[in-house]
């Protein structure tokens, strides 16, 4: 399903070897209990967009407006409360990437306007999803295996990294609204079926096969995330984490070996650096262990520095990408005088009037979107 798409079982049977009556019903059985989510991930660039990362440390008091002004532009794709290397929010938005100094600009008007102290934006590369590696689950006795001191040698080449790889081809593909709406249904659930696209955009079965054919072959599908959880929440932490590496080379030749760890759902990397963001998910009993072999790594001279933010699961808010932002003809819409209004009103909402204060409690919803 990781691998080739996850919407024709047929294909993942003739591909696995699995008949088919058995794909079928494990796959099913999973989704019914809740243990098994699959989405698509686009592929931003392609349609115009340019991924941010921002890091924003809140005022006190000013959370919650805080976090609304994140939201006011409309690009945001999650937001969620984070300790750490920032005390704040964690939010990553996708905005259109003609509009990418606009955007900067109404971050800083944030902490001008007394939301918050400090902003980071990080501009990323496109992401790239992990299965958890089985390899390291013990099927008989049900438990985890890890490895550390191993992942460690991984991690640690006896060799020269190669050279650079060839960047990929960057570039804008040819599509539309339809398409778009075809890719943002596709970013909540990977195996929709075709007839509810051809419902959705209004055409006939073939003309949506067609559609759904053409985002697959213009590359606008960047991955297919397998939304599987390893380890309970109960137990669990979400993390990011920022890896300098010591040169580029360093950084792709490590990236390979990340991507097998049971640990790590996904990494990007950080545009103009070294550097890759990496989504961790970790019992938290094995925290202290992660954050010795990093150690390590920095005294071994794989690493420059590393840092990382702790996620706070209650709070965690996603959407897809703003399509209804754009039009065909003139592309995607971004008014910064309106998003800066927009924030002044907020700002100055504060004074005015009396905010409602809202609790969280209980456990994790099993419906978040932990790729995000």
């Amino acid at each position: 399903m990781k691998k080739n798409g996850p919407r024709n079982l047929q294909d993942v049977s003739r591909k696995s070897g699995v008949p088919y009556p058995t794909v079928y019903t494990r796959v099913n059985k999973l989704e019914t209990q809740g243990l098994l989510r699959t989405w698509v991930y686009p592929n931003f660039s392609r349609i115009g967009l340019s991924r941010a990362m921002v890091l924003l440390t809140t005022s006190p008091g000013r959370e919650l407006l805080a976090r609304d002004a994140l939201k006011v532009p409309g690009y945001w794709l999650r937001i969620t409360r984070c300790t750490g290397d920032c005390n704040g929010y964690y939010s990553l938005h996708a905005v259109p990437a003609n509009n990418k100094q606009d955007f900067e600009q109404y971050v800083d008007q944030i902490v001008s306007s007394g939301l918050a102290s400090d902003s980071r934006i990080l501009w990323l590369d496109e992401y790239t999803s992990n299965i958890p590696n089985f390899e390291h689950f013990d099927l008989k006795n049900g438990t985890w295996k890890f490895s550390w001191a191993s992942w460690l040698k991984a991690l640690t080449p006896t060799q020269k990294p190669r050279k650079k790889a060839p960047a990929n081809a960057e570039g804008q593909a040819n599509y539309d609204k339809n398409d778009l709406l075809i890719l943002k249904e596709l970013m909540k659930d990977a195996r929709k079926k075709l007839s509810e696209f051809a419902k959705l955009i209004g055409v006939t079965l073939p003309a949506a096969k067609y559609r759904f054919d053409n985002l697959l072959r213009r590359g606008l599908v960047q991955d297919y995330v397998i939304d599987i959880l390893p380890y309970p929440p109960e137990i669990s932490d979400l993390y990011e984490m920022r890896l300098d590496f010591r040169d580029e080379e360093t950084l792709l030749a490590e990236e390979k070996v990340l991507q097998r760890l049971p640990f790590i759902l996904g990494c990007s990397k950080i545009r103009g650096t070294n550097a890759a963001s990496v989504r961790v998910f970790l019992p938290r009993g094995e925290l202290n262990n992660l954050l010795t072999l990093l150690s390590a790594l920095v005294r071994r001279k794989i690493l420059d520095r590393f840092s990382y933010l702790v996620f706070d699961f209650m709070t965690i808010e996603a959407q897809t990408f703003s399509y209804e932002h754009y039009a065909n003809g003139s592309g995607w819409h971004y008014d910064n005088h309106a998003n800066l209004a927009g924030l002044r009103k907020l700002a100055s909402s504060l004074d005015k009037q009396d905010h409602t204060v809202s609790f969280t409690g209980g456990a994790a919803s099993s419906s978040v979107h932990y790729f995000y």
